[in-house]
């Protein structure tokens, strides 16, 4: 009797469809004083184990590694000042810290430099650079290739002449709100000094009194500082700076650079 129960137990049990249940119930025949007692068993449905998804290994991070900054010189040319040598290089602290750091070349006068003068523009700007991960995953990969960094803009440069000093004054008094066009700073400049940023009047009645005329529009030192745009060099001599002045003073005294046609 025990035998056969115990036999057609198991041969119900092939054929019994398994529950969706994590835990099926089976049977087991055991004998209690002649009777069969069918007594359950927990038992997996399944041997295969779920999946087990292993935390993604995290890429260790480069440490930044700072780029030594270089020194940087720059030897003086024609038409030179400060600020523009700092404007154009972009140098922090503008042409006050330039001015610092080169004193003992320049002098006590920060207007004074003369072509072939070596200035120390302090150092580059220190560059981070940032180790790549060796695998990157898929997605972020995508986003990457989605994202675009927009370059800088680029530092507006003039050439270092007649033409580049106009067009750099002409910015400048845009800013400032000093009236004048090319034209009327052009001619102006042919006929008091045809060109020439380093003209000098030692015959008039202004050098007579000690103050003689000076740079591309002729003017002489009391009216440039007077009449100086802040951000430009403090030479007279200088293009640029002169040129700014100039037309700062025409315009409160004839309303424009253009308005003048002769000695002013």
């Amino acid at each position: 009797m025990f035998a056969k129960a115990v036999v057609r137990a198991k041969h119900k049990a092939k054929h019994r469809r398994p529950r969706t249940n994590p835990l099926a119930r089976g049977a087991v025949a055991v004998s209690a004083g002649g009777a069969v007692l069918a007594l359950p068993l927990l038992a997996a449905t399944t041997a295969q184990a779920a999946p087990v998804t292993a935390p993604a290994a995290s890429v260790p991070q480069a440490s930044d590694n700072a780029v030594k900054a270089v020194p940087t010189t720059y030897s003086v040319v024609l038409g030179d000042s400060l600020s523009k040598i700092a404007k154009a290089h972009s140098l922090s602290g503008g042409w006050k810290k330039l001015y610092a750091d080169n004193r003992g070349a320049i002098g006590t006068n920060p207007s004074h430099i003369r072509p072939g003068l070596t200035l120390k523009l302090g150092t580059a700007a220190k560059a981070t650079v940032k180790a790549a991960p060796k695998a990157a995953p898929k997605t972020a990969t995508k986003t990457a290739a989605k994202t675009v960094t927009a370059a800088p803009a680029a530092l507006k440069s003039y050439s270092n002449n007649l033409d580049g000093w106009i067009r750099e004054s002409l910015d400048i008094m845009a800013a400032r709100g000093i009236p004048g066009s090319y034209n009327g700073i052009y001619r102006n400049i042919m006929r008091e000094s045809s060109g020439n940023p380093m003209a000098i009047n030692n015959w008039d009645i202004n050098a007579q009194n000690g103050i003689p005329s000076k740079g591309l529009l002729q003017v002489i030192d009391p009216t440039f500082q007077t009449y100086h745009v802040p951000g430009t060099s403090l030479n007279s001599y200088d293009p640029v700076a002169n040129i700014t002045a100039a037309c700062n003073y025409a315009a409160a005294r004839y309303g424009s650079i253009d308005n003048v046609n002769g000695p002013y």
